[in-house]
């Protein structure tokens, strides 16, 4: 539902299953503890793979929007994806971001983030400063985190021996709103453009 009027919070993204948060979940499970409680980690039914940040938006612009992405989106067929072992931005000798790696059609992915990107710049979203690395935000490691507990956590993080069998067939890209409460973001789907073959 989208407001009638004001400042919505926005980005694009891929939906994913219950099933597929519940597993990605897990990974957390298995790396957190009481001894980690700098680390922040994202809410299952928060879990989604973002393609391109929009910031604040109107409402009057999420017809646009959407009727942007279409644009971008035609002529791309569904395409599957799978989680691999976890990483972390800057890196693990120093993590600020744990996330998960995406494998599978990524080059696909890829072609399609760019497109989305570009014809969103029409509406003057400006460009991705950084080049597109195709990952799922599992954690962040909070503002006063100390050296030393960054480095034992990546060292957690890069012995992770998990297999994550996730597969992922993505059919649709989102519209989704982010409202920030106490409790953490919550996202609401405004728009959804479907990929057909």
């Amino acid at each position: 539902m989208v407001p009638a009027s004001g400042v919505i919070r926005a980005f694009i993204s891929i939906e994913l299953p219950d099933e597929t948060k519940r597993k990605l979940s897990e990974v957390g499970q298995v790396l957190g503890g009481k001894e980690y409680e700098f680390v922040r980690w994202v809410r299952p039914e928060s879990l989604h793979l973002t393609l391109k940040f929009l910031g604040n938006i109107s409402a009057v612009q999420v017809d646009d929007v959407t009727t942007m992405v279409k644009d971008a989106a035609r002529g791309c067929s569904p395409l599957h994806l799978e989680f691999r072992e976890p990483g972390a931005f800057p890196d693990l000798k120093q993590p600020g971001i744990i996330w998960i790696g995406i494998a599978g059609e990524v080059e696909k992915l890829s072609s399609l983030q760019q497109k989305i990107d570009s014809s969103l710049a029409f509406l003057g979203f400006p460009h991705e400063e950084h080049p597109f690395v195709p990952h799922l935000t599992l954690a962040r490691l909070r503002k006063g985190t100390s050296y030393k507990e960054r480095k034992d956590f990546g060292a957690r993080v890069a012995g992770f021996g998990i297999e994550i069998d996730c597969p992922l067939n993505v059919t649709a890209v989102s519209l989704t709103k982010s409202q920030l409460t106490p409790q953490g973001a919550v996202y609401t789907r405004l728009a959804a453009v479907e990929l057909r073959k």
